[in-house]
């Protein structure tokens, strides 16, 4: 059974639940500073935020990205991909790479040394998981865990549709 997401699928009668308001409001605060933390990050490595969120899905993915996939993840124009792959490329940040046996193929790779950059830049928010983290049980996590892995998966399928 899915949870209502206060999104008006709900049954006549049945009022969002009172927790509702409230989770909302922390998710945008913890939106709000990822956002400022990938602002700064973005900004020290004379990138775009957009970036940022092509080498989160670069490094997140579980397989390889190719500029077609990429620019589906981010909804973005082929030009505006080419553009950015351009950008990280000259950052040192990724490398294009054609490792199948289809020559035209293109991976994108995060470079090593660029992902110790990031890492090093965003270990205050690893840290400060880390602590928050550290108080709550094996079961409270997954329970966590669960509910944000069901929520991307709900607003990926919406972005997708």
């Amino acid at each position: 059974m899915r949870a209502s997401t206060g999104t008006g699928d709900r049954e006549p009668g049945h009022a969002p639940h009172p927790d509702l308001q409230a989770l909302a409001v922390q998710l945008r605060r913890l939106n709000g500073e990822i956002n400022q933390l990938v602002h700064g990050f973005a900004a020290g490595q004379q990138l775009h935020p957009t970036d940022v969120q092509a080498l989160s899905a670069i490094l997140d993915s579980t397989e390889p990205v190719t500029p077609g996939a990429l620019r589906r993840h981010l909804g973005l124009t082929s030009g505006a991909v080419t553009a950015c792959v351009d950008r990280l490329e000259r950052a040192g940040h990724i490398a294009r790479v054609r490792e199948s046996a289809d020559r035209r193929v293109v991976h994108l790779r995060y470079l090593p040394g660029a992902q110790t950059r990031a890492r090093s830049y965003f270990s205050p928010l690893a840290e400060a998981a880390e602590r928050v983290r550290s108080t709550f049980t094996e079961d409270d996590m997954a329970v966590v865990l669960t509910f944000l892995d069901s929520l991307n998966a709900e607003l990926t399928d919406r972005r997708q549709r």
